[in-house]
């Protein structure tokens, strides 16, 4: 989709963070743009934003574990800018925490974020960039946990591999379409996810529940900001840039973070040499 002037974004988690790179770096590229939250002091800031500009943006409250919030959000769009092109599946949360500390409301918040999210956004949309007929791109934010895991991140790491292998299914299922796919595998990003407990429903364990303490935990600002800066935090405008640039030229991987790429090709090469183990494992039990 390397024309994108004029052509219509959708976007999860659209008022800050990730999503609201993405939405600055698409309105600079001539795309409308749907800013879609649930938190509305951040869709305020981002319409009040955008309203200064002549980009062509609205914002839409919008909670992504909602299959019907899901479904109006894409009628409301299309009423309001005729079609959809890109559909950013960008919204998430996160917990930390050792495996066996975890609740049931730790893993079903997350994964109605992260997993219900991401389905929510492909069901509700996907028909719709089909029937147009003017191809498509889907773009489904995941996480560098969504390619190795890491300790303290297990209900986290879970809904991220599904992202991820979602992710390249869909890229094969709509290529015929004309759609395109990208998966988001970020490292640390200056973005507000160690605080996304913020959002987190009161029947779901409310905002004094566990949060996300890769950062630091209950930490002075200051030296919040240090560890931030060990941890190689990108500025989010990077990210949005990237995630525009991978839909105009149909990549499907994007890599913000490349002090990873060695432990991605360990476990590739782990995962190789299983094959071969397990392979000399059956040869041997049946000689």
């Amino acid at each position: 989709m390397e024309q994108v002037a004029g052509k219509v974004a959708f976007i999860t988690g659209g008022a800050s963070g990730l999503g609201l790179a993405m939405a600055r770096s698409f309105s600079a590229a001539g795309m409308k743009v749907v800013i879609a939250d649930i938190e509305d002091t951040a869709l305020q800031a981002a319409k009040a934003e955008f309203s200064d500009t002549n980009a062509d943006v609205i914002t839409m409250k919008v909670d992504v574990t909602s299959r019907e919030a899901m479904e109006q959000a894409a009628e409301d769009t299309i009423a309001a800018f005729g079609k959809i092109h890109v559909v950013c599946n960008n919204a998430g949360v996160a917990v930390s925490g050792n495996v066996s500390e975890m609740t049931y409301k730790d893993w079903d918040w997350v994964m109605k974020v992260n997993v219900d999210g991401v389905v929510n956004g492909v069901v509700s949309f996907a028909d719709h960039m089909k029937a147009h007929g003017e191809g498509g791109h889907f773009v489904n934010t995941a996480s560098i946990a969504g390619l190795l895991g890491i300790a303290g991140l297990s209900v986290y790491n879970t809904s991220k591999f599904a992202v991820v292998g979602m992710s390249e299914a869909m890229r094969v299922d709509l290529e015929p379409f004309g759609i395109g796919t990208s998966v988001l595998c970020p490292g640390v990003v200056a973005t507000n996810i160690f605080s996304s407990e913020r959002n987190r429903p009161d029947q779901l364990g409310g905002t004094e529940a566990n949060p996300l303490q890769l950062a630091g935990g209950t930490v002075s600002e200051e030296e919040r900001e240090a560890r931030m800066k060990e941890m190689n935090a990108l500025d989010p405008s990077l990210i949005g840039d990237m995630v525009l640039h991978a839909i105009q030229t149909n990549e499907f991987y994007i890599f913000s973070h490349e002090e990873f790429g060695q432990g991605v090709s360990s476990r590739a090469q782990e995962m190789s040499d299983a094959f071969s183990k397990w392979a000399a494992f059956k040869q041997a039990r049946d000689a």
